[in-house]
C-alpha cells in the first residue's frame, strides 16, 4: 500500500513536469512570436530603405532628363 506521503510525493512530481512542459512550450510560442515580429519589422524597415533609394534614383534621373531637354546656348 502507498502511504499518503509517497501519493502527495506523486502527486507534486507531476504537477511539476505537466508545468514544467506547458512553461517550455509557452516560451516556445513566445520565442517564435518574437521571431516573426522581429523579421516583419525588419523586412518593413528594409521596404522603406528601398523606397527611400527608388525616389532618390526617380528624382535623378528626372534632373537629369531636364538637363538633356534644355537647349543649348548657341555660340
Amino acid at each position: 500500500m502507498v502511504s499518503k506521503f509517497e501519493r502527495n510525493k506523486d502527486t507534486v512530481q507531476e504537477l511539476t513536469e505537466s508545468a514544467a512542459t506547458h512553461v517550455g512550450r509557452i516560451a516556445m510560442i513566445i520565442t517564435g512570436c518574437v521571431r516573426d515580429v522581429t523579421r516583419e519589422i525588419g523586412d518593413l524597415i528594409t521596404d522603406g530603405f528601398e523606397m527611400r533609394e527608388a525616389s532618390r534614383r526617380a528624382r535623378t534621373d528626372e534632373a537629369r532628363r531636364r538637363s538633356d531637354d534644355l537647349p543649348e546656348d548657341e555660340d
